[in-house]
Formats: structure tokens, C-alpha cells, sequence
């Protein structure tokens, strides 16, 4: 059955019965529903009652100015506009008008051409104003705190802090190991901010290459060097009165730290190229899975934007510090898979459940969406079972092995899963694994990694 299309309806406010008359004609022809009232008092009950997507009104009312009604009107509707008529136009009433909200100001007669093609521009930003409104709350929805799953202590205390957070613009570090949904909770905080109708922009730091990175931050202005044939924005510049998510910013450049930190505290950077500041207002979120103190011991982190940064540090969970919420998240990603999918999963078997339970989730969260997007993709039948399941599920836990493991596997399984936790980037694994890149590559042929 086809979804029915609703009306605009148009409110005329005039005590000129001619007038309001005529309007109604012509609104009509053109499929509007129409209301009219002769008094500013009739017209508010009116928009208590009815959806109004725009208000005609004429700014010589028996009981008030219309001018005057305008911000009355907005109170009762939030999305109508507001077209005003007059028989004496003057510009200072104009720019009253239209300081108060109004969509346009108009004189009666002179321009009476415009107001059927000023009533379909008026409805068209009725309309997007709406749906502007529908995608705000669907990403406010998306990104709360509530949509991070879990009822576990450890995700309970973590959610609990960030929500303190959330009304101010105070700096957030967030810490825990790859995958552990650092990005999610950055999202939370700032959709549930103050500035949740602004934007949020997310860097990785250690994705970009330093030289990229810092034209990517910072931007530049044209001639700056060969190449920059115009003007670029930067980063801090995109997420001006939003957030900026600074992704593994351990992985941070030394001197890309030190212009960090001058941006933090005085809210201004010069580009390349440009001989005066960029002001900007950003409020900083930072994740990293390192431990920055061992960072600046080491002289890879400066202390003074570890503390400009680490205000409110929040610690995340690994999964396997919090198997109680497995069944939960498990249900969440089968849920939201098996719609993207179309695949009508019916069941989980117990088994399906024991075997995960047994795993330790080094890439956590991130790798258990994966185990069972994949096991969507696999299953037979509606029903998941142990055999949706990756192989390395089915290695017998180490620690509660009785027989003498050979040391070479034991290394080859961790460098398997420290692979698999840098996404296959061998220089960051060999950094995770406190090896040198040649050696790692020695390892992986010795093995016979690929």
C-alpha cells in the first residue's frame, strides 16, 4: 500500500476578509491545506492545535503586532515560518521582521506575484528544517551512552564517569587496547554534549604519515610549498566550535606534539604559508592503547601535553575483563548483522556461546563484531553454531595446557595475534612485540607467516 502524502497546511492571519479569501483560492490550487483567522489570540489557539507549516500574517492586527506574533509563533512551532504582509512597508519594520524570525516581509499589492513561489520556498525549509531534526535524533540515539552495550561493573563505572564529562568542554583521555571501543564512548560524549549539534571530527594519528598529518591538522594557505595551489582547511579548522578525536595519539610525532600543545592552550596555530592566526574553539578527545607514561620515560611523549591532555582519563576494559557482557554484545552484533544482511537468525547454540566464552579476544570488541559477522555469513539453517567459528577458537588455552608446548609455537601464535591486533602493519607489530622490523620479518619466514 502507498504511504500517504500529508499536506502543508498554511495559517492566513488578516481581519480583511477579501484578502484572506483570496489567498485561501490560491493556496488551494496549489494542494494546501489552509486555516485562517482574523486575530492574533485565534491564530495561536490555531497553532496549539494544527501541524502550521507557514503563517501568513498581516503586520496590522486587531489585537497584536505581527511583527510582535512572530517569536509567539515559534514558540507554538518550532519549524514555521513566517511570511509578513503589509499595506505600508518600511525598512525598519523589515529588519524587525526579519530579525525576529521572519522568512520574508512583503507589501500587499506590489507584490502579490510573490507569494505562492515565497510559500513553496518556505515550505522547502520547513521541510528540510524537519528532517535535519530526524537525522540529529537518530544520531543522538545512535551515539549515546546507551547504545554501548554491557551491564558489567567495569563498563558501568566507565559509562558513569564519561556522562560527567559530557557537560563540559574539560579534555578526555581515553585508555584501553585496540578495539576495546575507544571511538564509541568519544562519540557518546560528544553527542550528548553541549556541542552535539556541531561537529565531530576523528583523526588516527598513526595512520597518516607526520608530513601528511601536519597539512592535514593545521592546513595551509596556497604557495606555502610546491604543490599547494590553493588554500586548505585543516582538521582543527573543520571541528572549530565541535570535538576533535585524536585517535592513538601516542603515535604522535614529537614535534607535531609540540605544535599540538601550543594549539590546546591558546586556541590559535599558524598555517603554512600565512603570517597570522587561526583562532579556533575545539574541545579535545585523545585514545591511545599505550601506556603514555612508559612513553615519556622513554622520551617518545611530552609531559606537558600528557597532562593537557589526560584532565579526565578514562579506562576502558578489554573484553576478557568483562566476559559477563559476551552474551549481550553477541546478541547485539546478530541483531544488527542479521538485519544488514537480511538473514533471519533464529537461534544461537550453547555451544556456539562456550566456545567464545573460552577465547581471549585480543582484538576485543572489534575482533568479537567480526567473529560474528562473518559466523552471519556462514550459518545454515537460521542457527549459529561452534562451526560459524574461526579456527583459532579452537586452540586449546595455553595456560591450562598439562603438556610441555614448545616455545617456538607459543611465539608463533603471539606473533599471529599481535599481527592481527596491528591489522597486519608489520612495523607497528614489531614495535608492539619490542622487536626490530627485520627480525619480525625473519620470525614470519621461520614460521611461515604470511
Amino acid at each position: 500500500m502507498n504511504k500517504i502524502e500529508m499536506k502543508d497546511s498554511i495559517l492566513i492571519i488578516d481581519d480583511e476578509n477579501d484578502l484572506r479569501n483570496l489567498l485561501i483560492k490560491l493556496l488551494k490550487l496549489e494542494d494546501y491545506n489552509t486555516f485562517d483567522a482574523e486575530t492574533g489570540e485565534t491564530a495561536l489557539n490555531l497553532l496549539m492545535k494544527e501541524d502550521i507549516s507557514v503563517v501568513i500574517s498581516d503586520v496590522k492586527l486587531p489585537d497584536i503586532n505581527g511583527i510582535d506574533l512572530i517569536p509567539k509563533v515559534k514558540e507554538c512551532n518550532a519549524f514555521c515560518e513566517v511570511i509578513v504582509l503589509t499595506a505600508y512597508g518600511t525598512i525598519e519594520d523589515g529588519v524587525r521582521a526579519i530579525k525576529e524570525g521572519a522568512f520574508d516581509y512583503i507589501t500587499k499589492g506590489d507584490e502579490d506575484n510573490k507569494i505562492i513561489p515565497l510559500v513553496h520556498r518556505a515550505v522547502e525549509k520547513v521541510h528540510l528544517k524537519k528532517r535535519i531534526d530526524i537525522l540529529e535524533k537518530s544520531v543522538s540515539e545512535k551515539f549515546n551512552f546507551d547504545a554501548i552495550t554491557g551491564s558489567s561493573i567495569l563498563i558501568k563505572n566507565a559509562k558513569e564517569i564519561a556522562s560527567k564529562v559530557t557537560a563540559t568542554d574539560t579534555p578526555v583521555l581515553l585508555l584501553g587496547e585496540t578495539g576495546t571501543g575507544k571511538e564509541l564512548f568519544a562519540q557518546a560524549i560528544h553527542y550528548t554534549g553541549s556541542r552535539k549539534n556541531k561537529p565531530f571530527v576523528a583523526v588516527n594519528c598513526s595512520a597518516i604519515a607526520k608530513d601528511i598529518l601536519e597539512s592535514e591538522m593545521f592546513g595551509y594557505k596556497a604557495g606555502a610549498f610546491t604543490g599547494a595551489v590553493k588554500n586548505k582547511k585543516g582538521l582543527f579548522e573543520e571541528a572549530n566550535t565541535g570535538t576533535l578525536f585524536l585517535d592513538e595519539i601516542g603515535d604522535l610525532d614529537l614535534q607535531l606534539q609540540a605544535k599540538f600543545l601550543r594549539v590546546l592552550e591558546s586556541n590559535e596555530f599558524i598555517k603554512p604559508g600565512d603570517t597570522k592566526s587561526t583562532k579556533v574553539d575545539v574541545r579535545i578527545i585523545a585514545a591511545t592503547n599505550k601506556n603514555l607514561d612508559d612513553e615519556i620515560e622513554k622520551g617518545k611523549f611530552r609531559s606537558d601535553l600528557f597532562y593537557r591532555i589526560s584532565v579526565m582519563k578514562i579506562e576502558l576494559p578489554s573484553l576478557r575483563e568483562r566476559k559477563e557482557d559476551l552474551e549481550s554484545l553477541v546478541e547485539s552484533f546478530v541483531h544488527m548483522f542479521s538485519k544488514k544482511m537480511n538473514k533471519n537468525i533464529k537461534n544461537i547454540s550453547p555451544s556456539f556461546f562456550e566456545t567464545i566464552k573460552r577465547y581471549n579476544f585480543p582484538g576485543n570488541i572489534r575482533e568479537l563484531r567480526n567473529v560474528i559477522e562473518r559466523a552471519i555469513i556462514l550459518s545454515e539453517g537460521g542457527v549459529l553454531t561452534e562451526n560459524t567459528l574461526p579456527r583459532e577458537f579452537f586452540y586449546e588455552d595455553i595456560n591450562s595446557q598439562s603438556d610441555i608446548i614448545r616455545l617456538e609455537e607459543i611465539e608463533k601464535k603471539h606473533i599471529i595475534k599481535i599481527l592481527n591486533q596491528a591489522g597486519g602493519n608489520k612495523t607497528k607489530a614489531a614495535e608492539m612485540l619490542g622487536i626490530g622490523l627485520t627480525t619480525l620479518y625473519r620470525k614470519l619466514q621461520t614460521y611461515g607467516i604470511e
